[in-house]
């Protein structure tokens, strides 16, 4: 299964890729997990993306496809993976669709967990104290849900047109929109 996990910052992307991935045995591949692996490493790629992640912007489409590519490549992938945090904007969208279809490989289901600004903001700045994230301060997050608006929501669109996008109402707790995911994910192991 093959899956895609989309929504502003602060709706659960994270929290519900990773209780997938390890419900259904699949890689949970987060671009943002792994960008502050590299920036933790020392690593060039880390050197190359940390000024642009403080900055609150979004690391070059070309660099990102590279390390999803490479990373899907793994064995563990082979069954399926779960992505997090790419694509944000429709030129990585298309990007990640090419790159799919180059490696064979297609989307199963894009779950989209909708939140509002205000619910967002007051849990990125809970995230920000208890995981001491410095990337995480008021003008950063208020930048973040910008660039969301106006480059990432685009995609949702892009993906409803697949008949694939899931909506999940993510201002609920966590296991109520985790119930929410299995039973998405129930309807589309039924229709396979």
């Amino acid at each position: 299964m093959n899956l895609l996990v989309l929504g502003p910052q602060g709706a659960g992307k994270g929290t519900q890729a990773k209780r997938i991935a390890a419900d259904y045995q699949l890689p949970h591949v987060s671009t943002g997990d792994m960008f502050r692996a590299a920036i933790a490493s020392g690593s060039a790629l880390g050197r190359q993306v940390e000024p642009i992640l403080a900055a609150g912007e979004l690391v070059p489409d070309d660099l990102t496809v590279a390390l999803i590519r490479e990373r899907l490549s793994g064995d563990d992938a082979r069954r399926g993976f779960v992505l997090d945090g790419f694509p944000r904007n429709l030129a990585q969208a298309e990007a990640l669709d090419a790159m799919l279809t180059e490696i064979g490989r297609g989307l199963d289901a894009i779950l989209f967990l909708d939140l509002p600004d205000d619910a967002a903001t007051e849990r990125m700045l809970k995230r920000a104290a208890d995981e001491n994230r410095p990337d995480d301060t008021p003008e950063v997050i208020a930048r973040r849900l910008r660039i969301y608006h106006t480059e990432t929501e685009p995609i949702v669109e892009h993906y409803r047109a697949t008949g694939k996008l899931v909506p999940l109402h993510a201002e609920r707790t966590i296991d109520e929109v985790y119930e929410e995911v299995q039973q998405a994910l129930q309807r589309f192991e039924d229709a396979a």
